[in-house]
């Protein structure tokens, strides 16, 4: 991609995660947030996202014989947990909101100590002795920035000027989900060749390692059907933004970032599906 290109791209996406992570803000209030922590078994979703989702993956890549560069791009978005879109395919799915905001907005304080020692832990056996660059602090600054701070502020201005908030919700998500829409076909037409390079066994790869994250995540979260629906897809959903930054630090100008891009819009695909069925699955009636 060119310059212009990716700044084309990172303008959509950010003009549109974070009016749609602000119109989930304006959805919540400080009891729900609360209250949705309670039995949400955070220890376990921790240790899901950040060891065995990741551990599968190596499995998968090793199993599979994933050329290199493609799977180290599959290991940083293992390591990448809870996509700044879960909320909003939580909202379209009928899943639980505020867990799934509050999740989402917790998980970048995590992310931004865990996961540089995950993908240092399961990159070792394709890189060697190869170092990784991370700087915690970017990383920290730019996740708090992109996703806590627009889901925090959309909480706090429903607070305080409800009737307002209220007003403003269907607009932006209106307007935040047609520029998602945009920014999803430009990337997918500007990195389709891309996607086809990669090769149909690698790309069969994160779809298994995406389904199987979405089981896992499924069955792991309590009785209540809409959370499960958040867990399965904060887990089988990775931060594709994360990864690239990641993948920029480390591995600038090589097949890496294509890779980390090409399967970050495979689990965008995937988690649209899943978003599908359980629509349908709540329009008539079925528990799933």
């Amino acid at each position: 991609m060119t310059f212009n290109t990716t700044n084309t791209i990172r303008l959509l996406t950010m003009a549109s995660l974070g009016g749609l992570l602000f119109a989930v803000g304006l959805r919540l209030n400080w009891k729900l947030v609360v209250h949705s922590m309670k039995g949400s078994r955070l220890g376990w979703i921790l240790l899901i996202n950040f060891l065995l989702v990741p551990a599968l993956t190596l499995a998968v890549t090793f199993g599979l014989r994933i050329p290199t560069n493609i799977a180290v791009g599959m290991l940083l978005l293992a390591a990448a947990p809870f996509a700044p879109v879960v909320p909003i395919f939580v909202r379209m799915a009928k899943g639980n909101m505020a867990l799934a905001g509050t999740l989402t907005a917790l998980f970048p304080f995590f992310s931004a100590f865990l996961t540089p020692l995950v993908c240092e832990w399961s990159l070792r056996p394709w890189l060697g002795a190869a170092s990784l660059k991370f700087n915690i602090l970017t990383i920290l600054i730019v996740l708090l920035s992109t996703i806590t701070l627009p889901l925090t502020a959309g909480v706090v201005f429903s607070h305080y000027f409800p009737a307002m908030g209220r007003k403003l919700l269907r607009p932006l998500e209106i307007i935040s989900e047609a520029t998602g829409a945009v920014s999803l076909t430009f990337v997918t037409v500007v990195e389709f060749e891309t996607i086809l390079s990669t090769g149909w066994k690698p790309l069969l790869a994160m779809v298994l390692v995406s389904e199987l994250s979405l089981l896992v995540g499924y069955n792991s979260s309590g009785p209540s059907i809409e959370a499960r629906r958040v867990v399965a897809l904060g887990t089988s959903n990775r931060n594709i933004a994360l990864a690239l930054l990641i993948a920029i630090q480390s591995f600038p100008n090589t097949s890496i970032v294509a890779a980390v891009v090409a399967n970050g819009l495979v689990l965008i695909f995937l988690g649209l599906l899943h978003v599908g069925f359980w629509r349908f699955c709540t329009s008539t009636g079925h528990r799933a």
